[in-house]
Protein backbone atom coordinates (compact mmCIF):
# COMPACT_ATOMS: atom_id res chain seq x y z
CA UNK A 1 0.00 0.00 0.00
CA UNK A 2 1.57 3.23 -1.26
CA UNK A 3 2.30 6.00 1.88
CA UNK A 4 1.10 9.42 1.85
CA UNK A 5 4.11 10.46 0.38
CA UNK A 6 3.90 8.42 -2.45
CA UNK A 7 0.65 9.43 -3.36
CA UNK A 8 1.86 13.18 -2.92
CA UNK A 9 4.97 12.17 -5.59
CA UNK A 10 2.62 10.00 -7.50
CA UNK A 11 0.51 13.08 -7.70
CA UNK A 12 3.19 14.71 -9.70
CA UNK A 13 3.51 18.48 -7.86
CA UNK A 14 6.07 19.16 -10.44
CA UNK A 15 3.16 19.69 -12.67
CA UNK A 16 1.20 22.06 -10.47
CA UNK A 17 2.94 25.07 -12.50
CA UNK A 18 1.26 23.91 -15.48
CA UNK A 19 -2.33 24.55 -13.66
CA UNK A 20 -1.10 27.51 -11.75
CA UNK A 21 0.65 29.56 -14.48
CA UNK A 22 -2.86 29.56 -17.04
CA UNK A 23 -4.88 30.99 -13.81
CA UNK A 24 -2.36 33.78 -12.40
CA UNK A 25 -2.09 34.92 -16.47
CA UNK A 26 -5.25 34.51 -17.25
CA UNK A 27 -6.18 37.10 -13.94
CA UNK A 28 -4.00 39.41 -14.91
CA UNK A 29 -5.61 39.93 -18.61
CA UNK A 30 -8.85 40.54 -16.63
CA UNK A 31 -7.58 42.84 -14.14
CA UNK A 32 -6.09 44.80 -17.17
CA UNK A 33 -9.45 44.97 -18.88
CA UNK A 34 -11.22 46.37 -15.03
CA UNK A 35 -13.04 43.21 -14.55
CA UNK A 36 -11.21 40.78 -11.72
CA UNK A 37 -13.66 38.69 -9.30
CA UNK A 38 -11.45 36.58 -6.88
CA UNK A 39 -13.86 34.03 -6.24
CA UNK A 40 -14.64 33.51 -9.85
CA UNK A 41 -10.58 33.54 -10.19
CA UNK A 42 -10.35 30.86 -7.20
CA UNK A 43 -13.07 28.73 -8.76
CA UNK A 44 -11.04 28.59 -12.07
CA UNK A 45 -7.51 27.67 -10.05
CA UNK A 46 -9.43 24.83 -8.63
CA UNK A 47 -10.69 23.43 -11.90
CA UNK A 48 -7.46 23.78 -13.17
CA UNK A 49 -5.39 21.87 -9.78
CA UNK A 50 -8.06 19.32 -9.89
CA UNK A 51 -7.84 18.70 -14.07
CA UNK A 52 -3.62 18.31 -14.11
CA UNK A 53 -3.53 16.04 -10.77
CA UNK A 54 -6.28 14.32 -12.19
CA UNK A 55 -4.86 13.81 -15.38
CA UNK A 56 -1.35 12.72 -13.62
CA UNK A 57 -3.32 9.74 -12.13
CA UNK A 58 -5.00 8.83 -14.84
CA UNK A 59 -1.40 8.53 -17.00
CA UNK A 60 -0.28 6.86 -14.01
CA UNK A 61 -3.01 4.40 -14.60
CA UNK A 62 -3.47 3.76 -18.15
CA UNK A 63 0.47 4.07 -18.65
CA UNK A 64 0.75 1.46 -15.77
CA UNK A 65 -1.60 -1.20 -16.84
CA UNK A 66 -0.01 -1.21 -20.47
CA UNK A 67 3.96 -2.16 -18.82
CA UNK A 68 4.89 1.71 -20.54
CA UNK A 69 6.64 2.44 -17.15
CA UNK A 70 8.38 -0.45 -16.19
CA UNK A 71 11.30 1.00 -17.32
CA UNK A 72 10.86 4.59 -16.28
CA UNK A 73 13.77 6.99 -16.03
CA UNK A 74 11.60 9.83 -13.98
CA UNK A 75 9.50 10.30 -11.03
CA UNK A 76 7.92 7.13 -9.25
CA UNK A 77 5.08 6.36 -11.29
CA UNK A 78 2.27 4.45 -8.52
CA UNK A 79 1.01 1.39 -10.77
CA UNK A 80 4.28 0.92 -13.21
CA UNK A 81 6.31 0.35 -9.81
CA UNK A 82 4.11 -1.38 -7.81
CA UNK A 83 3.66 1.35 -4.70
CA UNK A 84 -0.10 1.41 -5.60
CA UNK A 85 -2.87 -1.32 -6.71
CA UNK A 86 -3.87 -0.03 -10.29
CA UNK A 87 -7.87 0.11 -9.49
CA UNK A 88 -6.93 2.55 -6.18
CA UNK A 89 -4.67 4.88 -9.07
CA UNK A 90 -7.67 4.79 -11.18
CA UNK A 91 -10.49 5.86 -8.38
CA UNK A 92 -8.04 8.53 -7.29
CA UNK A 93 -7.73 9.96 -11.29
CA UNK A 94 -11.77 9.74 -11.65
CA UNK A 95 -12.09 11.45 -8.55
CA UNK A 96 -10.45 14.46 -9.29
CA UNK A 97 -11.72 14.80 -12.90
CA UNK A 98 -14.99 14.55 -11.39
CA UNK A 99 -14.15 16.94 -8.49
CA UNK A 100 -13.00 19.31 -11.72
CA UNK A 101 -16.24 18.53 -13.30
CA UNK A 102 -18.34 19.85 -10.10
CA UNK A 103 -16.58 23.05 -9.36
CA UNK A 104 -16.53 23.56 -13.50
CA UNK A 105 -20.29 23.27 -13.27
CA UNK A 106 -20.53 25.16 -10.41
CA UNK A 107 -18.66 28.13 -11.93
CA UNK A 108 -20.30 28.17 -15.01
CA UNK A 109 -23.38 27.74 -12.87
CA UNK A 110 -22.15 31.00 -11.04
CA UNK A 111 -21.60 32.94 -14.14
CA UNK A 112 -24.10 31.86 -16.64
CA UNK A 113 -21.63 31.18 -19.58
CA UNK A 114 -23.37 27.66 -19.85
CA UNK A 115 -21.40 27.32 -23.36
CA UNK A 116 -18.22 26.73 -21.45
CA UNK A 117 -20.01 23.68 -20.34
CA UNK A 118 -18.69 21.98 -23.14
CA UNK A 119 -15.03 23.52 -22.95
CA UNK A 120 -14.81 21.72 -19.73
CA UNK A 121 -16.17 18.60 -21.03
CA UNK A 122 -13.84 18.49 -23.77
CA UNK A 123 -10.67 18.93 -20.79
CA UNK A 124 -11.56 16.15 -19.45
CA UNK A 125 -12.07 13.77 -21.97
CA UNK A 126 -8.68 15.43 -23.42
CA UNK A 127 -7.16 14.65 -20.02
CA UNK A 128 -8.28 10.67 -19.88
CA UNK A 129 -7.57 9.90 -23.48
CA UNK A 130 -4.07 11.41 -23.75
CA UNK A 131 -3.06 8.00 -22.17
CA UNK A 132 -6.41 6.30 -21.87
CA UNK A 133 -8.73 3.82 -24.27
CA UNK A 134 -7.92 1.51 -26.86
CA UNK A 135 -6.20 4.52 -28.84
CA UNK A 136 -4.97 7.39 -26.72
CA UNK A 137 -3.78 10.33 -28.62
CA UNK A 138 -0.79 11.33 -26.57
CA UNK A 139 0.64 7.76 -28.05
CA UNK A 140 0.29 9.16 -30.88
CA UNK A 141 2.33 12.71 -30.92
CA UNK A 142 -0.44 14.39 -30.58
CA UNK A 143 0.07 15.42 -26.70
CA UNK A 144 1.84 18.62 -26.95
CA UNK A 145 -1.10 19.84 -28.99
CA UNK A 146 -3.36 18.90 -26.44
CA UNK A 147 -1.33 20.90 -23.39
CA UNK A 148 -1.19 23.88 -26.29
CA UNK A 149 -4.74 24.02 -26.18
CA UNK A 150 -5.90 22.79 -22.32
CA UNK A 151 -3.09 24.63 -20.44
CA UNK A 152 -2.73 27.43 -22.70
CA UNK A 153 -5.62 28.89 -24.41
CA UNK A 154 -8.47 27.09 -22.32
CA UNK A 155 -7.07 27.98 -19.36
CA UNK A 156 -5.73 31.02 -19.76
CA UNK A 157 -8.48 32.63 -22.54
CA UNK A 158 -11.30 30.79 -19.74
CA UNK A 159 -9.80 32.19 -16.58
CA UNK A 160 -10.12 35.55 -18.33
CA UNK A 161 -13.57 35.20 -20.08
CA UNK A 162 -15.56 34.11 -16.68
CA UNK A 163 -14.56 36.99 -15.04
CA UNK A 164 -14.63 39.58 -17.78
CA UNK A 165 -16.75 38.30 -20.46
CA UNK A 166 -14.81 38.49 -23.04
CA UNK A 167 -11.29 38.09 -24.06
CA UNK A 168 -8.59 40.90 -25.05
CA UNK A 169 -5.29 40.38 -27.09
CA UNK A 170 -3.16 40.55 -23.50
CA UNK A 171 -4.90 37.51 -23.12
CA UNK A 172 -4.52 35.76 -26.17
CA UNK A 173 -0.59 36.36 -26.12
CA UNK A 174 -0.23 35.42 -22.50
CA UNK A 175 -2.63 32.32 -23.56
CA UNK A 176 0.33 31.27 -26.42
CA UNK A 177 3.16 31.88 -24.12
CA UNK A 178 1.73 29.62 -21.76
CA UNK A 179 0.84 27.12 -23.54
CA UNK A 180 4.26 27.34 -25.59
CA UNK A 181 5.91 27.14 -22.02
CA UNK A 182 3.92 23.98 -21.09
CA UNK A 183 4.44 22.38 -24.37
CA UNK A 184 7.90 23.00 -23.25
CA UNK A 185 7.59 21.01 -20.44
CA UNK A 186 6.35 17.96 -22.08
CA UNK A 187 8.96 18.37 -25.12
CA UNK A 188 11.90 17.55 -22.34
CA UNK A 189 9.59 15.23 -20.45
CA UNK A 190 9.37 13.07 -23.88
CA UNK A 191 13.10 13.60 -24.55
CA UNK A 192 14.23 12.03 -21.86
CA UNK A 193 11.86 9.20 -22.20
CA UNK A 194 12.99 8.99 -25.89
CA UNK A 195 14.45 5.55 -25.39
CA UNK A 196 11.65 3.61 -22.74
CA UNK A 197 8.75 5.16 -25.37
CA UNK A 198 10.30 3.55 -28.52
CA UNK A 199 10.98 0.34 -26.80
CA UNK A 200 7.43 0.39 -24.82
CA UNK A 201 5.68 1.41 -29.01
CA UNK A 202 4.64 4.64 -27.59
CA UNK A 203 4.70 7.17 -30.58
CA UNK A 204 5.09 10.54 -28.98
CA UNK A 205 5.87 13.59 -30.70
CA UNK A 206 9.44 13.32 -29.78
CA UNK A 207 9.89 9.93 -31.07
CA UNK A 208 8.44 11.03 -34.55
CA UNK A 209 11.12 14.04 -34.45
CA UNK A 210 13.74 12.29 -33.09
CA UNK A 211 16.81 13.54 -30.80
CA UNK A 212 17.75 16.78 -32.44
CA UNK A 213 14.45 17.32 -33.98
CA UNK A 214 12.89 17.27 -30.51
CA UNK A 215 15.61 19.35 -29.14
CA UNK A 216 15.54 22.10 -31.24
CA UNK A 217 11.51 22.42 -30.91
CA UNK A 218 11.97 22.42 -27.27
CA UNK A 219 14.72 25.78 -27.90
CA UNK A 220 11.40 27.16 -30.34
CA UNK A 221 9.28 26.72 -27.58
CA UNK A 222 10.95 28.42 -24.83
CA UNK A 223 11.76 31.57 -27.17
CA UNK A 224 8.34 32.13 -27.99
CA UNK A 225 6.85 33.65 -25.07
CA UNK A 226 9.86 36.12 -24.76
CA UNK A 227 9.08 36.82 -28.17
CA UNK A 228 5.42 37.32 -26.95
CA UNK A 229 6.73 39.46 -24.18
CA UNK A 230 7.91 42.32 -26.57
CA UNK A 231 4.68 42.12 -28.71
CA UNK A 232 2.91 42.99 -25.94
CA UNK A 233 5.22 45.51 -24.15
CA UNK A 234 4.44 47.67 -27.23
CA UNK A 235 0.68 48.14 -25.60
CA UNK A 236 1.54 47.31 -21.99
CA UNK A 237 5.50 48.38 -21.58
CA UNK A 238 5.72 47.16 -18.10
CA UNK A 239 5.27 43.21 -19.63
CA UNK A 240 8.87 43.75 -20.80
CA UNK A 241 9.93 42.82 -16.98
CA UNK A 242 8.77 39.12 -18.03
CA UNK A 243 12.10 39.24 -19.59
CA UNK A 244 14.19 38.74 -16.08
CA UNK A 245 12.80 35.15 -16.01
CA UNK A 246 14.59 34.16 -18.66
CA UNK A 247 18.08 33.34 -16.80
CA UNK A 248 15.81 30.81 -15.20
CA UNK A 249 15.94 28.83 -18.46
CA UNK A 250 19.90 28.97 -19.24
CA UNK A 251 20.69 25.65 -17.40
CA UNK A 252 17.75 23.72 -19.13
CA UNK A 253 18.98 25.17 -22.45
CA UNK A 254 22.39 24.25 -22.09
CA UNK A 255 21.00 20.93 -20.86
CA UNK A 256 19.02 19.97 -23.83
CA UNK A 257 21.19 21.99 -26.42
CA UNK A 258 24.20 20.34 -25.12
CA UNK A 259 23.18 16.72 -25.77
CA UNK A 260 22.38 15.62 -22.39
CA UNK A 261 19.98 12.52 -21.59
CA UNK A 262 17.79 10.82 -18.99
CA UNK A 263 17.92 11.96 -15.72
CA UNK A 264 19.93 14.82 -16.74
CA UNK A 265 16.68 16.40 -18.33
CA UNK A 266 14.71 16.04 -15.40
CA UNK A 267 15.88 19.15 -14.21
CA UNK A 268 14.63 20.72 -17.67
CA UNK A 269 11.51 19.98 -16.72
CA UNK A 270 11.34 21.84 -13.56
CA UNK A 271 13.17 24.55 -14.48
CA UNK A 272 10.92 25.19 -17.51
CA UNK A 273 7.63 25.07 -15.29
CA UNK A 274 9.32 27.45 -12.99
CA UNK A 275 9.89 29.99 -15.64
CA UNK A 276 6.67 29.79 -17.01
CA UNK A 277 5.11 30.37 -13.34
CA UNK A 278 7.17 33.34 -12.83
CA UNK A 279 6.73 34.72 -15.77
CA UNK A 280 2.91 34.49 -15.31
CA UNK A 281 3.24 36.20 -11.97
CA UNK A 282 5.24 38.98 -13.54
CA UNK A 283 3.05 39.25 -16.29
CA UNK A 284 -0.23 39.76 -13.96
CA UNK A 285 1.58 42.21 -12.26
CA UNK A 286 2.56 44.07 -15.05
CA UNK A 287 -0.92 44.02 -16.86
CA UNK A 288 -2.59 45.37 -13.34
CA UNK A 289 -0.98 48.93 -14.15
Amino acid sequence: MATVSEWIEGARPRTLPNAIAPVVAGVGAAIALDAFSWWRALLALLVALSLIIGVNFANDYSDGVRGTDENRVGPLRLVGSGTAAPKAVLRAALGCLGLAGVLGLALVALTGYWWLLVVGALCILGAWFYTGGKKPYGYYGFGEIAVFVFFGLAAVLGTAYVQAGRVSWAALGCAVAVGCFSMGVLTANNLRDIPTDIESGKRTLATRLGDQGTRRVYLTLVAVPYVVSVLLGIWHPLVLITLVTAPMLLKSVKAVGGGQHGRALIPALRDTGLAMLAWAVLSAVALSF
